[in-house]
């Protein structure tokens, strides 16, 4: 059994780069965020649940958890026979542990968030692809990073973003402050998008990545018009070209934008990554799926922006 130490491989805060924990299926190449991952084992006998999602195998408990595990070559349409040399990658985001089976797990890679490209729709299989990058790491190899939770909300759609939690906000005041979002996952920007124009946050603007949203705001040539332009900053961590902590520290570090409030919506809200998000200047940092503390933190934020503007 190996543990991921991330406390031994945590980047410097605003880098733009990424350790990524190449893995095969079927002799091809995936990788996964080493910030997601708490554990890798050789995988064990797994109890199987009834009515369960095809992909997912059953259950374990390795230790003191009664843990899900979901049969990733199955999921993939890559399905082998099993072995018991099989590996589990245990993994934490979205305050869930979930084991993920692999065949085999090849090395750690520390690459730039620069070196990861979007896949093309032909690659992923089209908008909802699970796909989320494709990363070229040391040696020449091309390794496809897998959308996490785009995986597991098909999977167990319940752990997701739920409008619902919105819509238990009762009626709200329209809200037309420009609020400015950076999302690479397609599925999650659409569920962001429709959550909060259900909270009644009516001027929104959908960013596919950090760099996109960082090209857009120095792209206004007039700090007066500033504030008409974007009220607040919402972004996700893990997205390709630049990520949402290298984005945190260029609005935080220039005179012209540190007063933006921004906040860290992401899966991978841990100590270590609260900690990261705090020193870079993130005026707040929460967990996927909360949307409605989400609306609540933004409510807040754009009254205290009101307020400091208004003395």
């Amino acid at each position: 059994m190996a543990e991921a130490q991330n406390s031994r491989i945590l980047l410097e805060s605003g880098t733009n780069e990424i350790e990524i924990m190449k893995f095969t299926i079927g002799g091809n190449l995936f990788g996964i965020n080493v910030a997601k991952v708490r554990e890798i084992m050789i995988s064990e006998p797994v109890k199987p649940m009834p009515h369960a999602h095809p992909a997912v195998e059953g259950i374990f408990k390795p230790r003191d958890a009664v843990l899900t595990v979901v049969d990733l070559p199955r999921y993939l349409g890559m399905e082998q026979e099993k072995s018991p040399k099989d590996i589990f990658i245990i993994t934490n985001f979205n305050k869930m542990f979930i084991a993920f089976r692999v065949h085999t797990v090849v090395r750690i890679d520390r690459i730039s968030w620069t070196d990861i490209q979007k896949p093309d729709k032909t690659v992923s299989g089209g908008a909802e692809g699970v796909a989320t990058g494709i990363a070229q790491c040391e040696g020449g190899d091309l390794v496809t990073i897998l959308d996490f939770e785009r995986i597991v909300a098909e999977i167990a759609p319940e752990t997701t973003i739920q409008i619902s939690e919105v819509e238990s906000l009762g009626p709200r005041d329209r809200n037309d402050k420009p609020i400015w979002v950076a999302e690479d996952s397609v599925l999650l920007s659409k569920m962001i998008g429709d959550s909060l124009r259900k909270a009644n946050y009516v001027n929104l603007q959908m960013f596919p990545n950090g760099q996109e949203l960082w090209d857009a705001l120095s792209a206004i040539p007039d700090d007066r018009d500033l504030d008409r332009r974007v009220a607040l900053i919402i972004t996700d961590i893990e997205m390709p070209q630049m990520d949402g902590h290298r984005l945190t520290k260029l609005v935080k570090d220039s005179p012209r934008f540190k007063h933006i409030p921004l906040i860290i919506f992401s899966s991978l809200i841990s100590e270590e990554m609260r900690i990261k998000g705090r020193q870079l200047g993130a005026d707040e940092q929460l967990t996927k799926p909360e949307i409605g503390h989400l609306v609540d933190v933004m409510d807040h934020l754009l009254e205290k922006a009101a307020d400091s503007q208004g003395k």
